[in-house]
């Protein structure tokens, strides 16, 4: 048998190819704690596939240098197999190793909330004890004692309770501020996770695709360099077609894929934002913008509107004390009739007026104008312009935490641009999912045209 995976009940098994040994087993029973042996056969190997990963870069990296031909094709992508397969080896031990870490801090939680608990009833018990006191009358509490030191022990009692109080609160508030902060380590733990099994997924579907064209080469070459030139050919033409291909925008007119290239690969310089998820995030609006209807500003002191294609009447399609100030304003500067642009209908619940492919509210735009135009270098940014739609798209995206370039970053991002802080709600994960999707297909042409 070939290297790949076996997947059993309580384990995990990597049985490696050529230059791969079988990876630790760690039964589910012990993945909340490593042993120190677990621990450094998990380092060990660990080591030697970042040192395989260098080896395979190394003859990527050789056979580029010698330009392409039939063998050195197929050279290099064997090398980006077994490459993508150590990068998985590695990613593995490293979920393995979150897993443990994450279980070690959950236990350390419910270690502090057990003690907050116990704190609270203490709390209740020294809060009555104090009441009895503060409340019975000094003259009672002296005539019931037997002698007068124990009269003088009952009243400075009370003081006792209080600094006993004190310290209990003390005590709260630091276990409150560590539970605190191992609730956020926990949470970007879990986000690591996330990103980790996301990209061992991405890797795996590179090992199929990669797998498949090489057998498909091999079966349409057999030794023959005619043939393969043959091949070469095809894929120019599809990257000249791909780069010919209509990226549609939203509310404007649609440009060229390569356009929409340039500009998002200068907005993702500019912001850290990935060129593939800024493009994916326009296509999803794009594809938004055929449902929801395109309507004119007709009454800028109600913000009522009209369907551009109907003319059918309709309330609240811009916001009049928020967005129609800011809107008559860019409209003033751009030259434009702010009773003849385009923006979008209202939906069900809220107001409309979001304008061009980025679908920023006038007021929004207005917070990211001078930074748009900074980082493009044109004049008075436009919503409906297709360089400045992208650049806010990414500087915002950025606002949002999307330059970290990880899943879970992208993710969340993704859904605030959608819902705001209701980002975790059903429907903004559905359109930060549509989103991810479209930013893999992107990301997938963007590296095929690379070699283009």
């Amino acid at each position: 048998m070939k290297g790949g995976f076996v997947f059993f009940a309580s384990t995990l098994i990597l049985i490696g190819a050529g230059m791969y040994c079988c990876t630790v087993v760690i039964p589910r029973a012990q993945a909340a704690e490593l042993t120190p042996e677990q621990r450094s056969a998990l380092q060990t190997q660990y080591d030697q596939i970042q040192k395989e990963i260098a080896e395979w870069q190394k003859v990527i990296d050789d056979t580029k240098a010698k330009g392409k031909s039939l063998q050195g094709d197929v050279t290099q992508l064997e090398a980006q197999i077994k490459k993508a397969q150590a990068e998985i080896n590695k990613r593995t031990i490293t979920i393995n190793q979150l897993t443990s870490q994450i279980n070690q801090k959950s236990q350390n939680i419910a270690t502090l909330e057990e003690r907050m608990q116990r704190g609270r009833d203490s709390l209740a018990k020294l809060i009555r004890e104090k009441n009895q006191l503060e409340t019975t009358p000094l003259v009672v509490v002296a005539l019931s004692a037997e002698t007068l030191s124990e009269f003088f022990a009952d009243s400075d009692s009370i003081d006792s309770v209080n600094s006993g109080l004190q310290s209990l609160f003390d005590e709260l508030q630091g276990v409150k501020t560590k539970t605190v902060a191992e609730k956020e380590a926990l949470a970007k733990q879990q986000d690591a996770q996330l990103d980790a099994q996301h990209e061992t997924q991405l890797l795996k579907k590179t090992i199929d695709n990669s797998k498949q064209q090489k057998a498909a080469e091999l079966t349409l070459t057999k030794g023959q360099e005619s043939a393969y030139n043959k091949v070469l050919a095809q894929k120019q033409a599809q990257a000249t077609a791909l780069r010919n291909a209509l990226f549609n925008l939203r509310d404007a007119k649609g440009i060229t894929f390569e356009t929409a290239l340039q500009y998002a690969t200068a907005a993702e310089k500019s912001t850290g934002v990935r060129a593939a998820f800024i493009l994916g995030i326009l296509r999803q609006e794009s594809n938004l913008g055929t449902n929801v209807g395109q309507c004119y500003l007709t009454d800028s002191a109600t913000g009522a509107g009209k369907g551009k294609n109907t003319g059918t009447p309709m309330a609240k399609v811009m916001n009049p004390t928020r967005d129609v100030p800011p809107f008559i304003d860019l409209m003033g500067r751009l030259g434009l009739d702010p009773y003849n642009q385009v923006v979008s209908c209202p939906q069900s619940i809220g107001w409309g007026g979001a304008m061009g492919p980025s679908q920023f509210i006038a007021s929004t735009w207005k917070i990211y104008e001078d930074r748009i135009e900074r980082a493009t270098g044109n004049g008075v940014a436009n919503p409906w312009d297709a360089q400045d739609a992208v650049m806010a798209t990414a500087l915002y995206m950025a606002d949002l935490g999307a330059s970290a370039q990880t899943y879970s970053a992208e993710r969340k991002a993704a859904g605030k641009y959608y819902a705001g802080s209701n980002w975790q709600s059903s429907g903004a994960l559905k359109y930060a999912g549509s989103v991810l999707s479209y930013a893999t297909q992107y990301q997938e042409n963007i590296d095929f045209l690379k070699d283009f």
